[in-house]
């Protein structure tokens, strides 16, 4: 097993980037809230989120209420990084201000955990968004100049 000074084998860092996306499925807060460090940050995520478990709060404070699973699909993990690309099932009130509530939306997304001491770090984020604006009915138009 490869291990790098205080990071965690590869096998627990992948567990915890599993765990981290099955309290997200459970829209459990605190729970996430205990597996981040102080300065998480999270790219590609909304906007201005702050660090750490206020930033896991502000983050749950977007989306509003939702019902969501997600499938992992692969995991690859080096050192203190692991990606997981994965399949998310979700109904939820409003999706960038689109209403939503009642509507299924699948999409994909890939993960990219930074694991720190066993707590998850960092979380570089990239998920087909527009694919569920399109779902829901979005429509893109051209703003004149």
């Amino acid at each position: 097993m490869h291990t790098n000074g205080t990071i965690g084998t590869v096998a627990a860092n992948k567990a915890i980037a599993g765990r981290f996306l099955d309290l997200v499925a459970a829209h459990d807060i605190d729970g996430l809230s205990g597996m981040v460090t102080p300065t998480w940050t999270m790219h590609g995520g909304p906007p201005n989120l702050p660090t750490g478990p206020a930033g896991i709060r502000a983050l749950f404070g977007t989306f509003g209420r939702i019902e969501q699973v997600w499938t992992i699909n692969d995991v690859i993990a080096e050192g203190d990084k692991v990606v997981i690309r994965a399949t998310n099932w979700c109904v939820q009130d409003v999706f960038f201000n689109l209403p939503a509530a009642g509507i299924e939306q699948v999409f994909t997304a890939t993960f990219t955990f930074r694991i720190e001491g066993g707590m998850v770090a960092e979380i570089w984020r990239n998920a087909d968004d527009l694919g569920r604006y399109f779902q829901l009915g979005g429509v893109l138009t051209r703003q004149a100049s």
